[in-house]
């Protein structure tokens, strides 16, 4: 395959599973009978569909090229201060924050929910908002996508299509865009999280297999050596010694641990997966399993960052590692050089059966994400944008028809923007920069609607703007800063900061984000506080009281409106839904993350009073990030591997007897989805013709 050497047992790994994966996708169509299987999956899937390949879809593999980037640059040594975030990660899972409420809500999209609780009006402003970010966000995939198979399999910078000579990458990406595109067409959510589930209990087994080969070929004293060998301020190693990094450094951990929370389940890149359990509970177990689901892949990701490093830098590979070195140097663009770096370092040590392996790998976590990203992008146009632009209700077979056009809209526009967009800055600031436009108002109008009953449309519409004004605005001088600077010192303006940050805009992605949220959180509080006239019925919205419905949509008698207990159970979100095996579950989330906290605020506060010397923390990062890790990722594989094929089993079992719903496609009438109110879509549009949702 082009300059990769690949033996028939390379060919035999990388094949066989996306055939497998091809082929069950195809299977799968015949289980779509409705725009609600199309959009959730039916609503059917168990806590480990919706953990294995949430988690999955989540990675992909602009993400482990991320990654990449990341470790390269500040190794172990910045990662270390993101363990301060679990505490915060820890009520969250346990409560099910934010995902508890949007489930009960039976929202099919976030934007469905925010015209449930402000309006139509804000409905389609947000989803213009979030499709725009979002679409934007998604248009580099493809590009990171096809530059690393051009990179890790050795082929050409240029190809000749029929006289046109054309970047590698391009068709590359066209291939697999084409495969991916297909797949979503085939069956929507419901084939994607079929085959994302599949994708992840396969290629569990290949990360045990590449990591253990990686360790295999670079001993950790050879690895230590690389990562200590590095200027003062700048550690990969030592967590005290690193604030002389930028961009990847403490202060970009910790927007990164208050944006996580900030803007919880806000990202609708997965949408699918919010909605797609079978009862809230499940959702909440779905993402507390999570808290073990990516053990081995985060291993095998760090080991081949540094085993990367290592060759590049380490004085033992330095003749092996030169034409490599001068490769790089000749390129022209530093951001799409620290892309392929890692890759091209990969191809040249991975033995035989472990190349293959990892391609695969690749390939799977690729397919994962487009054909996740298509489906959330084409759906919440049509959702959110076009259904209430249109001002009624689509049939089913306009709804369906609608969305496959708009998921081959985002594709083709995802094929071009990454053909033609010059890339300037790393993957993650990019995702920040990008992110923001939408996510830095989002937070604010998510939380403020699940939890406050005094959140108003004025505060919504208030806080949306200004987080995306900010942020656009870092967006333009990001790319245009050398004009902006240029007419600046026209003006008079030039001064001693404008000459030092002449090059760059000097404020990056992670911060504008940061600038963003503060302002809308301060913008929603106060203009809700302003306009608030009457209290928002909460339980209405959330199907509670005497709203409650069973999973199969059917109404519950009134319920027990006392509010429970304040035991410690009811406060991190243990309540009647709880088996006892989930009670355990819950219990060993709770000891396993506060052990390593405990661990690492012991080893923190040590090195306050007495710091360690720099190779204490290299082999405290083999042990614990690596060693222990990688065991715990052996367990986990298989005991996810059993969970996520047991429902599977039992998601197309209940799947031949589901009871489909005509109006449950996403529609709202007066704050109050269709099919809580109505019996079928012709009731609906009926409805629509006499009344107006306000």
């Amino acid at each position: 395959m082009g300059g990769l050497p690949m033996h028939w047992l390379d060919w035999l790994i990388l094949v066989l599973p996306i055939v497998v994966v091809v082929v069950i996708a195809a299977r799968t169509r015949r289980y779509v009978k409705s725009v609600s299987d199309f959009m959730t999956g039916g609503r059917v899937a168990g806590r480990y569909i919706v953990a294995v390949s949430d988690g999955i879809a989540a990675m992909g593999l602009i993400t482990a090229v991320g990654t990449f980037e990341f470790m390269y640059h500040s190794g172990f040594a910045v990662s270390h201060w993101g363990q301060i975030a679990t505490p915060i990660m820890l009520v969250i899972t346990l409560t099910g924050f934010v995902i508890y409420r949007f489930r009960e809500t039976r929202a099919m999209t976030l934007a469905q929910f925010f015209e449930l609780r402000y309006g139509r009006r804000f409905r389609l402003f947000a989803g213009v908002l979030t499709s725009l970010a979002g679409i934007l966000n998604y248009g580099i995939f493809p590009a990171v996508a096809g530059r690393f198979f051009v990179a890790y399999c050795g082929l050409p910078e240029t190809i000749t299509v029929g006289g046109l000579v054309l970047p590698t990458f391009v068709p590359v990406m066209f291939v697999f865009l084409s495969i991916a595109l297909v797949m979503v067409l085939v069956g929507g959510q419901l084939t994607t999280m079929v085959t994302d589930c599949v994708q992840g209990i396969i290629s569990y087994g290949l990360y045990l297999v590449v990591a253990i080969a990686v360790i295999c070929l670079f001993s950790w004293g050879q690895m230590s050596e690389a990562l200590l060998d590095r200027p003062a301020g700048q550690s990969m190693l030592n967590p005290f010694d690193t604030f002389e990094l930028t961009d990847f450094n403490i202060w970009y951990i910790m927007i990164g641990v208050f944006g996580g929370v900030y803007t919880l389940m806000a990202w609708q890149g997965n949408s699918g997966y919010n909605c797609a359990a079978e009862s809230p509970h499940e959702a909440k177990m779905g993402k507390m399993l999570g808290t073990w689901r990516a053990g081995a892949m985060s291993v095998m990701f760090m080991l081949l960052a540094i085993a990367a490093y290592t060759y590049l830098n380490h004085p033992d590979f330095a003749a092996e590692a030169a034409p490599l070195h001068a490769q790089l140097d000749a390129m022209d663009n530093d951001a799409l050089a620290g892309q392929v770096r890692v890759p091209m370092a990969i191809a040249r040590f991975l033995p035989m059966g472990v190349t293959g392996a990892f391609l695969a790998i690749m390939i799977l976590l690729m397919i994962s994400t487009d054909t996740t990203y298509l489906h959330s992008w084409g759906s919440i146009l049509v959702q959110d944008v076009v259904m209430p632009m249109r001002g009624q209700p689509m049939s089913p077979t306009q709804h369906l028809k609608a969305l496959r056009w708009s998921i081959v809209g985002v594709t083709v526009f995802a094929f071009l923007f990454s053909w033609r967009y010059h890339q300037t800055t790393q993957i993650f600031m990019f995702f920040a920069l990008t992110g923001s436009i939408y996510l830095g108002g989002a937070g604010s109008v998510i939380i403020g609607g699940l939890y406050w009953k005094k959140a108003t449309n004025a505060g919504a519409w208030a806080s949306m703007i200004t987080g995306s004004v900010v942020a656009a605005t870092g967006f333009f001088l990001e790319h245009f800063w050398d004009n902006v600077i240029g007419v600046l010192q026209n003006l008079g303006m030039a001064n001693a900061w404008m000459i030092a940050h002449q090059a760059d805009f000097p404020i990056n992605g992670q911060w504008m984000w940061m600038i963003a949220m503060l302002s809308a959180i301060v913008v929603f509080v106060v203009v809700s506080w302003m306009t608030c006239r009457e209290d928002f019925d909460m339980d209405r919205m959330l199907h509670r009281g005497q709203y409650a419905r069973d999973v199969t949509g059917k109404n519950l008698p009134a319920l027990d409106l006392e509010k429970p207990p304040r035991t410690w159970r009811a406060l991190v979100g243990v309540d009647a839904s709880f088996t006892r095996g989930d009670k355990w579950l819950a219990g060993f989330v709770v000891a396993w993350s506060m052990f390593f906290f405990g661990l690492w605020a012991v080893v923190t506060i040590w090195n306050v009073i007495s710091p360690w010397p720099n190779e204490w923390w290299a082999w405290y990062f083999w042990y614990q990030g690596i060693v222990f890790a990688l065991m715990v990722g052996a367990i986990t594989s298989v005991w996810f591997s059993w969970g996520g094929t047991r429902d599977l089993l039992r998601m197309f079992a209940k799947l031949k007897t589901l009871k489909r719903h005509s109006a449950d496609d996403g529609w709202v009438i007066g704050h109050t989805n269709a099919d809580d109110i109505v019996d079928d879509l012709a009731q609906v549009q009926r409805l629509e013709q006499d009344t107006h949702s306000p």
